[in-house]
């Protein structure tokens, strides 16, 4: 049993010894290398991978932690790289006649199967509402519909988003049944052939462009060759404007979207079928999480896990200045460097914490979060006796901020952990602005609250010392809109002062020290959808 007791080593987590250690220069140095076009985007399965890992394995060892799993300081990730050559084009036929519509920029398709050839022959179309099951919110879009072997049309999101209706879901917050990964899941279940989702940049919190990213490229999954498991030929997006033309050629119009959004709606078939083709070829490989330890002196089999990914996009389309490497420095090389940066932090110590600390940078996140979730189904450490994950995903470049934002409000007592320490530094937390995004299921700790261990998420503020909120988000919306996902998201010596994410990563810094030095075992919250499983 893992201990429970109240009392806490006050004079271990009262201090800021550790913290010290950390500074805006090393972050520089770690992130400069991590991000440079000589990693090439650090896309899993590429010479990018090869350079990555064996750096921060470099790194690990020169702060003195022990290999994590066994002698080594990788877990191998089998996985799979589908790369799919859609068709341009597809076709649409109905009474009304038939029209073609472009790939690219009407809709982005592929999928999760390693079949040869991935064949749409005049399959029939079926409008589902938003894809979802959730017996809990009484909500079945699947209800009396028959899809199997069909393309269902789903939107994004939760009913509750586009309503306004607090009363549906989680109103705006968004729960995990709005995430687009959700969304195939379902449709897999129901036995259906295909899924596309209706593309939206509120519900969806990016733009249509983000998606087209997707257009014939590679794709990585976990190698689950010898088990069972439900997969459509073809997933993907179209854009709202394609949305339109479908329903028009069905004999409807946008108002049966919004029909969806209200309690009792029944989907229904669309006198529509669709063909197209895709060609897919898959390279079996095996990817690698990376992991560090430092051995608790008192509970060494209790485990704190500190996360942050490591992979981003590698070499893909240009951009308008022709460039073609994804480098990813804001996401992920920045937390990533954060990772090395608390390692050395706890390494530091005049006392070796009590609890064992693991510092554990992912694989796949990019493709699905696949490498958490590699290690979630095959633990290194018991999850029974993971008492606590605290996750990076992109560290604040800019100046330092009041504030420090939690993704995923109400989840754990993490999050008061984090409020003491924020508010000891002079800071205080709040919480994101937008849930409606799914923040909480879109990075690698989902995998760890899935498997019932409290994990914590956060990201930077947006209340900027000097220059207040208006001043944060917009310098929030900007990365979001010119950035993210992008060939820009680089390392920018002369403006990237570090000063905000030194801060974060102080106080998520506290928060493990207070767990590794305390008896307490943090837990859940009463209304967290995880705690049953803990």
């Amino acid at each position: 049993m893992l201990a429970t007791a109240c009392n806490e080593n006050k004079s271990a987590t009262g201090n800021h010894e550790g913290a010290a250690t950390m500074s805006a220069d090393s972050l520089a140095k770690h992130i400069a290398v991590l991000a440079s076009d000589e990693f090439q985007g650090r896309k899993p399965f590429t010479e990018g991978e090869t350079k990555t890992i064996n750096y921060l394995k470099e790194q690990f060892a020169q702060v003195g932690l022990e290999p994590g799993n066994g002698d080594s300081y990788f877990q191998d990730v089998p996985m799979v790289n589908i790369t799919t050559a859609a068709a341009p084009a597809m076709q649409v036929e109905s009474a009304k006649g038939k029209f073609t519509l472009k790939g690219y920029d009407d809709y982005v398709i592929w999928t999760d199967r390693t079949d040869s050839l991935i064949t749409l022959d005049k399959s029939d179309l079926v409008f589902a509402g938003y894809g979802v099951v959730a017996p809990e919110y009484n909500w079945n879009d699947y209800a009396g519909l028959d899809v199997k072997g069909k393309v269902v049309l789903v939107l994004v999101n939760d009913p509750g988003f586009n309503s306004g209706d607090s009363s549906l879901f989680k109103g705006k917050t968004m729960t995990y049944y709005g995430r687009w990964t959700y969304k195939f899941e379902e449709a897999a279940r129901q036995g259906a052939k295909g899924c596309l989702i209706v593309h939206n940049t509120q519900a969806a919190s990016y733009p249509f462009a983000v998606v087209q990213n997707n257009w014939n490229g590679s794709r990585l999954r976990l190698d689950n060759r010898g088990k069972s498991e439900q997969l459509c030929d073809v997933i993907g997006w179209v854009s709202g404007p394609t949305a339109n033309k479908l329903l028009t050629a069905a004999g409807l119009d946008s108002t049966i979207l919004a029909k969806a959004d209200v309690r009792g709606f029944k989907g229904t078939p669309l006198p529509v079928k669709l063909s197209t083709t895709m060609r897919v070829k898959t390279v079996y490989n095996q990817s690698h999480n990376v992991i560090g330890k430092l051995t608790g002196s008192k509970r060494p089999d209790e485990y704190i896990i500190y996360t942050a990914h490591w992979d981003h996009l590698g070499i893909g389309k240009a951009d308008e200045k022709g460039d073609t490497i994804y480098n990813g420095a804001f996401d992920n090389a920045s937390a990533t460097a954060g990772l090395l940066e608390l390692a050395r932090a706890f390494k530091s110590l005049p006392e070796k914490p009590e609890r064992t600390i693991l510092f554990l940078s992912v694989t796949a996140e990019e493709q699905g979060l696949w490498g958490s979730a590699w290690y979630a189904q095959n633990p290194i450490y018991p999850a029974a006796k993971t008492i606590a994950n605290i996750n990076m995903d992109g560290l604040s470049p800019f100046e330092a901020t009041k504030d420090i934002i939690v993704v995923g409000q109400g989840q754990s007592e993490l999050e008061d952990y984090l409020k003491e320490a924020a508010e000891k530094a002079g800071r205080y937390v709040a919480f994101e602005n937008h849930p409606e995004a799914g923040y909480y299921y879109r990075s690698d700790h989902f995998n760890f609250a899935k498997a019932g261990i409290p994990a914590l998420y956060t990201e930077r503020g947006i209340d900027v010392v000097g220059k207040g909120k208006e001043y944060g988000e917009k310098v929030h919306e900007e990365y979001q809109e010119k950035h993210y996902h992008r060939p820009s998201d680089e390392y920018d010596a002369a403006t990237w002062t570090l000063a905000g994410g030194l801060d974060d990563l102080k106080l998520l810094f506290e928060v493990g020290k207070r767990i590794a030095f305390g008896d307490k075992v943090p837990g859940w919250k009463d209304g967290s959808e995880f705690k049953a499983k803990r």
